[in-house]
């Protein structure tokens, strides 16, 4: 299984058999549309980058390193070309209780056990399960992301006050911000109807940031946010006891980051794949998340997933291969060596402008139209998830979703269950179940018998039904035991092959026979005496 995943991880790297990149279908205008795009999405990951440092309680380089590290790997190796990968809000929420606790160098070593746990679910191919992640979840995902994406460019509007805590703009520098705001997000929305030459964000950017340095008006730059200048992120060896304790403080860290950072990158994965065509790559994606993190930590990084805004910026900004989230990396990387006096004059007002775009195209602005075109339980699992992504985090938003949707799902099959009764000339009944027996029809599949007015003889007629699970097998034992206890035969029919092996599987019920059918034939079984009828 490891020798065959790690084949197919290495079939999808962006480079040929010589291990050179593939160009050759790119041209100019390719190259120059995914370098532009890269460029408009490192803009834009310095504000995140930094604030999340601060959510997490470490250096802001430390975020823009993990930016740089993991934006890099998961460009190169990821299940999805165009996706942008960085330090998220949602693992920074976890890991600021264990800086403040043990300190960041327990981070490090967590962030790499982190990259580990995801590389093995890679390997064992975990990521396949974000299939059962139903619609209404993924709207709910995207709508609730749209708003927390939102929520928190609302920071950038509270400036330091007279006691060094922040409080909100007001007057003419509140106006101002809104002004320059509005026109970043005017300019992104006008701009492609004069021109496609570069992407609309970075036009945006560019503009109102000439406007803000050419007439000195004075907005919160990303220089106020803190200064991104540092050097190249030295390799390092998390300093912690290399102890059983050690472990049981960075272990339950490191489960909860590992599944935020899967989440959230797959459910990205699916997003992204649906706005370029492309499916897929999941286990991948798992692999190269692990990788990035892994290194990571040991060059000082805070880890990191994938992030959505940044990856509709991409998309839209005309990004769909590799090299934009590779130019991407390479220009963060730039901008912390030689270039951050440049960076630091950005006002934050033109990147909030185009965070709150990417908020307007991302929001599942349809999904408003479904209710009341879909059944009652979606429209409540997307309003769910919304919510719970919102007030608690991504992760447990989904697991909630997908627990709710399965319930219901499990309450609508268990109301489906009933049967058809017949009498044959012979004088027995017979049952023609309909609708699949599992554990939460078991109590509707017992109401539907009545062994005491019976006739001595009852066949179950399962051809329009499904015995599903063990649960399914003990109502059919408890079934059997109360027409034994009367005196009285049960058999089964038209059991299918599926329904075969699990009963077999149960070592119960089912005694295989070498003349049993490949498909679809009747079968009795006398449950009482264990003995195959005809076929």
């Amino acid at each position: 299984m490891v020798r065959a995943t790690l084949a197919t991880f290495a079939k999808r790297l962006p480079f040929d058999q010589s291990g050179e990149m593939d160009l050759a279908s790119f041209t100019p205008m390719r190259i120059k549309t995914e370098v532009l795009s890269g460029l408009t999405v490192a803009l834009a990951l310095v504000p995140e980058a930094v604030a999340f440092a601060f959510v997490a309680g470490v250096h802001p380089l430390v975020g823009l390193y993990a930016a740089f590290i993991v934006g890099l790997i998961t460009a190169m190796f990821g299940g999805r070309p165009g996706m942008i990968s960085g330090a998220t809000g949602a693992l920074a929420v976890v890991m600021v209780a264990l800086v403040a606790q043990h300190g960041v160098e327990y981070l490090f070593a967590t962030v790499v056990l982190m990259g580990i746990l995801q590389i093995l679910a890679g390997v064992f191919r975990l990521g396949k399960f974000i299939r059962l992640v139903p619609h209404p979840v993924m709207l709910g995902f995207v709508n609730g992301l749209a708003i927390v994406i939102f929520l928190a460019q609302l920071t950038q509007f509270q400036v330091p006050g007279t006691d060094g805590v922040k409080e909100w703009m007001s007057g003419s520098t509140l106006f101002l911000m809104l002004g320059l705001v509005a026109l970043t997000m005017a300019i992104i929305h006008f701009i492609p109807r004069v021109t496609t030459a570069i992407p609309a964000p970075l036009a945006g950017i560019g503009i109102t940031a000439g406007i803000v340095l050419a007439f000195g008006i004075d907005v919160p730059s990303v220089g106020d946010l803190a200064s991104i200048k540092g050097g190249l992120p030295p390799f390092s060896i998390p300093s912690v006891p290399m102890t059983w304790e050690t472990l049981e403080i960075i272990f339950p860290y490191a489960i909860i980051l590992a599944a935020i950072g899967l989440i959230e990158s797959l459910l990205t994965l699916n997003l992204v794949g649906e706005i370029t065509g492309k499916s897929g790559g999941s286990s991948q994606e798992c692999l190269a998340q692990g990788a990035a993190n892994t290194v990571t930590g040991f060059f000082g990084g805070m880890g990191g997933c994938a992030m959505i805004g940044q990856s509709m910026i991409n998309v839209k900004s005309g990004g769909r291969t590799r090299l934009s989230g590779i130019s991407a990396s390479l220009f963060l990387l730039a901008f912390i060596l030689v270039a951050s006096p440049l960076i630091e004059q950005i006002p934050l007002a033109a990147l909030v402008g185009v965070m709150f775009m990417v908020v307007i195209g991302t929001f599942a602005w349809n999904s408003l139209k479904l209710f009341g075109k879909i059944p009652l339980t979606d429209g409540l699992v997307i309003i769910l998830v919304t919510v719970v992504t919102v007030l608690t985090d991504l992760a447990i938003a989904v697991v909630v979703g997908v627990i709710v949707s399965a319930l219901a799902y499990a309450w609508n099959n268990a109301t489906r269950i009933h049967a058809k009764t017949d009498i044959t000339p012979e004088g027995a009944k017979v049952y023609a179940i309909d609708g699949p027996l599992f554990f939460g029809s078991t109590e509707g599949f017992a109401e539907l018998f009545s062994p005491k007015d019976d006739p001595s003889l009852v066949i179950v007629d399962f051809l329009d039904s499904r015995v599903v699970d063990q649960s399914a097998l003990q109502a059919i034992e408890a079934l059997a035991t109360k027409y034994e206890a009367q005196g009285k035969t049960l058999q089964l029919r038209h059991l299918s092959r599926d329904c075969h092996y699990l009963l077999n599987k149960a070592g119960q019920l089912m005694v295989d026979s070498d003349d049993d059918p490949e498909y679809g034939l009747p079968v009795d079984y006398d449950i009482r005496t264990g003995v195959m009828g005809g076929h």
